[in-house]
């Protein structure tokens, strides 16, 4: 299929997610992977995952456990260290915050900053042909382009 993982990518990626060797033998991670990568890669609700990545609530269950116990941060940060690139770039973006998650007052260690436009937080990410390789969130804001002026 379109969103499998090539034998190389499972290669890689197999020994970074976590093993529970007791208890009741867990579904193909290599299956419920591509079922995840299906469903992040094409935009369609959990519910329509083909059934040839198996049931869409284990597919959706593994995806928030991985989530919260910060399976994904790990992975993409062992790739990313594992990555050897002859050039890459910076490239930087400011975003705005929505208006709903800038009021709620338990957001305050989040990266927002205060600037002409109201909040915005500022992305950067390192690239390399145009692909990911780290991304990084901090607030933007007065502090920031008093920085970039001088």
């Amino acid at each position: 299929m379109r969103y499998e993982l090539a034998d190389h990518e499972w290669t890689a990626i197999k020994p970074m997610l976590p093993n529970k060797p007791r208890g009741v033998p867990r579904v193909n991670d290599r299956r419920v992977l591509n079922g995840i990568f299906w469903v992040l890669r094409s935009g369609a609700p959990w519910r329509d995952l083909p059934e040839a990545f198996g049931p869409y609530t284990t597919c959706y269950n593994r995806f928030v456990r991985w989530r919260r116990a910060g399976v994904w941060g790990r992975t993409i940060d062992e790739l990313a260290a594992a990555h050897d690139a002859a050039v890459q770039m910076i490239d930087t973006s400011i975003v705005h915050v929505h208006q709903h998650r800038a009021c709620i007052t338990r957001n305050q260690r989040q990266s927002m900053g205060r600037s002409r436009g109201g909040l915005t937080s500022k992305i950067h990410a390192v690239v390399d042909n145009g692909l990911p390789v780290r991304l990084a969130l901090s607030a933007a804001g007065s502090f920031t382009r008093s920085r970039m002026r001088s």
